[in-house]
């Protein structure tokens, strides 16, 4: 589990088929071989650390989930390690499970803030409200605003420096993880929906049934 607040960018050293070298420093305090860590979001599992770069291997799933397929020695990358029960929760529940990816539609600035407009996929727009969460690339990021077929997020000075965002550009894909949390209310709320037949109603005295004949 993350919570949406990046520690730093690392640097791709090398790629192969199934497995990422990333070169770092901050993070390197107390990571240990099969800790986590979310790279631009998605939560790797370290396989190899030597020398201020730790290796991670990367599945199938995950490259056709997410945008990790295309990155290349030298791409800067977001790096969180997971939480601990004594750390402060700044951003929100970031599983590092990605639902799809987004395409930055519209990057627009008011005052010192960077408006960025991101196309998502109906699966993952169902989730997407006005004033709640959603992890780009890694980043806990409040939606200011959401069409149905887009969300908008502000990010300021400090985000822009210290994260691979402010490198953005408008048809960049992004990794995209909605509020766990919304999917555990879908849930609940559909199999009590389903629950809710006729002769259940009939069994708990709600409703009668009456013969037809």
């Amino acid at each position: 589990m993350f919570s949406g607040i990046i520690e730093e960018t690392g640097t791709i050293s090398s790629v192969s088929a199934s497995s990422l070298s990333i070169s770092a420093s901050i993070i390197f305090a107390e990571l240990k071989l099969g800790d986590s860590v979310a790279v631009n979001g998605v939560c790797l599992t370290v396989t190899e650390i030597k020398n201020k770069t730790f290796n991670v291997d990367v599945m199938p799933e995950t490259l056709k989930r997410s945008t990790l397929g295309k990155l290349r020695t030298g791409d800067s990358v977001n790096l969180e390690r997971a939480l601990t029960l004594s750390g402060r929760l700044g951003g929100h529940l970031v599983e590092g499970h990605i639902d799809d990816t987004g395409v930055i539609e519209r990057i627009e600035f008011e005052g010192d803030s960077e408006l960025v407009t991101i196309a998502s996929p109906p699966g993952v727009m169902r989730y997407v409200v006005e004033k709640g969460f959603i992890a780009v690339d890694g980043l806990s990021l409040t939606v200011t605003g959401r069409t149905e077929t887009n969300f908008k997020v502000s990010l300021v000075s400090f985000t822009r420096m210290c994260t691979t965002m402010g490198r953005k550009k408008v048809g960049d894909k992004v990794n995209l993880e909605a509020d766990i949390i919304a999917k555990y209310v879908e849930n609940f709320m559909v199999r009590r929906e389903s629950s809710l037949t006729e002769g259940f109603l009939a069994e708990h005295g709600f409703t009668t049934k009456e013969s037809c004949s």
